[in-house]
């Protein structure tokens, strides 16, 4: 078997022409090779195609690349975690390609297992499905999405021996697996190289022969940005929000495998208490998730896909995104609980994209809307200027058709039964003649 050179980062990425293709590991800045980044960044490499989950933070990771203007064209699924990304593709500085997150990782894997594409209900009947060859397969509409590669890949490791097995930390796996299969040459950084032996085989997880080049860099909490620490992860609470999230879990039982989407829905995590025997699935790559910790952050704990820092329960997994989604597709997670921006009569979802702003932020959401069993959305029943988010038909960007089973909002809880839009409960202080006043669409009235 060949080893890899060991460098440094400067001699490393030193290797990178100008108009290279780049994969880049990390969720949010959690394995991503931040190093490597701020070292290429150092150079005047230009025209780079960054293929990654988003690109970084504002002037960290991806985002100095960003702001260097080396970076013309990126692809992802998560753009909008970095405004300065958002101005550069609305300015025509970079070319973007959206792809839903279990996606993205699927062609990756695609990708570096030679295969040259799948089909998927995901995205299927939505925008981003526009121009994809479409089919029906076992009775479902699937879009086809090609394999992904790439000329380099940048990743993250917590170590490696001299033969360049590679060994991760936590939920720090993510993307970083599925690119090492999937570029011509793979560099990177770890935390420790040891000598051949030292490591365990049962616990390495990508094989020697994909790596090309070993970088050591040590991590700091000021290279993990927004998630360095609890009180840097910004979580919004409030009494409205948690009385959403409370009521979200009384729709959960015991045993269920559960995803937690962003905002609301991320609060239902520090409501769980062991008791509940509730499972907790995030997109990143954990099963098993537990509450915020007191403090601390990205260094100490596993994140989630708000990328805040969270602990590990007893007999909690760690794995890379590719299998996350897996579980979502494959039926395997019972319950998806995300926020919203519509709900319509049909059960659509509109969660993603408003008017006027570029599509740039999807994430995981078309995955789980469309792979979970059962879809509750938790959402405030009105948009900050007073306008119904419960509509007949929803008018902004589709993120899933027909998926919705329960909505729970501020003021009231629907269900669909029989395919109808039905109010079976009022919120606290709620009324019906207000809830009547602030719903565009019809809705059948059981309440007990």
């Amino acid at each position: 078997m060949k080893s890899p050179e060991i460098l440094s980062l400067q001699e490393a990425v030193a290797r990178i022409p100008n108009s290279a293709s780049l994969m880049v590991g990390g969720f949010g800045m959690t394995g991503n090779p931040v190093h490597l980044l701020h070292a290429l960044a150092e150079l005047p490499t230009r025209d780079l195609t960054y293929i990654a989950n988003n690109v970084g933070e504002p002037g960290i990771g991806g985002g100095r690349l960003l702001r260097n203007g080396q970076i013309s064209k990126a692809i992802g699924s998560f753009f909008t975690s970095n405004p300065e990304a958002v101005k550069a593709a609305q300015s025509g500085v970079m070319q973007v390609q959206l792809i839903p997150q279990g996606s993205l990782a699927e062609a990756i894997r695609a990708g570096g297992a030679g295969i040259g594409g799948f089909y998927t209900p995901t995205s299927a009947g939505t925008v981003l499905a526009e121009g994809s060859d479409t089919r029906i397969l076992n009775g479902i509409q699937q879009v086809f999405v090609p394999g992904l590669r790439a000329d380099f890949a940048l990743l993250r490791a917590w170590k490696a021996d001299t033969a360049g097995n590679l060994v991760y930390r936590m939920t720090e796996r993510n993307f970083n697996p599925l690119m090492a299969t999937a570029a011509d040459c793979v560099i990177v950084e770890v935390e420790e190289i040891v000598a051949v032996g030292d490591l365990n085989p049962d616990e390495i997880v990508t094989p020697g022969l994909y790596v090309d080049i070993l970088v050591q860099a040590t991590m700091r909490p000021e290279d993990l940005g927004s998630s360095a620490s609890v009180q840097a992860s910004g979580k919004k609470e409030g009494d409205n929000r948690y009385l959403m999230a409370s009521r979200a879990l009384a729709e959960l039982a015991a045993g269920e495998v559960v995803n937690l989407g962003v905002g609301i829905p991320t609060l239902v995590a520090d409501l769980i208490t062991p008791e509940h025997g509730i499972i907790l699935h995030t997109e990143n790559g954990m099963v098993g998730v537990g509450p915020a910790p007191t403090e601390g952050g990205a260094m100490e704990y596993p994140v989630n896909a708000g990328k805040q820092p969270v602990t590990a329960l007893p007999g909690a997994s760690y794995f890379d995104s590719a299998l996350s989604f897996a579980m979502i597709r494959g039926g395997h997670v019972d319950t998806a609980v995300m926020g919203g921006l519509q709900v319509d009569e049909a059960g659509n979802l509109a969660n993603w994209a408003v008017p006027g702003k570029p599509l740039l932020g999807v994430g995981g959401a078309m995955d789980l809307a469309s792979g979970a069993r059962k879809l509750i959305v938790t959402m405030t029943h009105t948009s900050p200027d007073g306008k119904p988010k419960i509509v007949p038909t929803c008018t902004l960007p589709l993120t899933a058709l027909h998926a919705v089973k329960v909505v729970i909002t501020d003021l009231a809880v629907f269900r669909y039964i029989d395919g109808q839009l039905t109010l079976t409960e009022l919120m606290p202080g709620a009324t019906l003649e207000q809830v009547q006043a602030s719903t565009s669409a019809k809705f059948a009235i059981a309440l007990a």
